[in-house]
């Protein structure tokens, strides 16, 4: 049977940038469905008592930068890691991906744009506008999905992840949970490969 992973992620992480398309990969190369669950990262980081960046000291403020650029190498990803819009309100870029999953159609090369929109092409991806290009260019039709992400149902739906997020343990984003077991970060993808390799048990804390 065919495994599932859950992919938990917010729109202007860098983080998720980075890992977007290796657990892509990853998932294709074991025939593994992905789930695509936006969340509101403040949600998660009140539980895992993280900060947003210009709150941290700034030694870990720099640090960031190094792990940005690392990863970004290592990942063969281009990124300007201060983008000129960051952060910013990515409430309807996400809420289209889970518009998009609702009706059945495939979000990986849209969140891939929106991704690359803040890290590499500095778009203000708040900017419906912005949005609506990158829905285009995915092959979508752009009011049709922006107008269901404008929903009631499709917030509840992103409110549910958020909250399913923090039950399942995830620290931040982007977190990936597979047979009940989460591995936070982008940097943990190989683990999560690993895992899928061996077909082993999930570990618990």
């Amino acid at each position: 049977m065919a495994a599932t992973i859950d992919y938990y992620f917010f729109g202007i992480s860098p983080f998720t940038y980075l890992g977007h398309k290796a657990i892509c990969d990853v998932a294709a190369k074991h025939g593994a469905t992905l789930n695509f669950k936006p969340v509101g990262l403040m949600g998660l980081w009140e539980v895992s008592g993280a900060v947003p960046p210009g709150q941290r000291p700034p030694v870990r403020q720099r640090y960031r930068l190094l792990e940005l650029k690392r990863a970004a190498e290592m990942r063969d990803l281009p990124i300007n890691v201060e983008p000129a819009h960051f952060p910013v309100d990515i409430t309807l870029a996400d809420s289209c991906s889970i518009a998009l999953t609702e009706k059945g159609l495939d979000p990986t090369d849209y969140l891939d744009a929106v991704f690359r929109g803040v890290w590499v092409d500095n778009a203000n991806m708040s900017e419906e506008n912005e949005v609506a290009s990158r829905l285009t260019t995915a092959g979508f039709d752009a009011d049709d999905i922006i107008a269901s992400a404008k929903s009631d149902e499709i917030a509840a739906l992103r409110a549910a992840y958020t909250k399913e997020a923090v039950e399942m343990d995830a620290v931040g984003v982007p977190a990936y949970v597979l047979n009940g077991e989460v591995f936070w970060g982008q940097d943990r993808i190989e683990y999560l490969d690993s895992a899928l390799t061996s077909g082993r048990e999930p570990f618990t804390a």
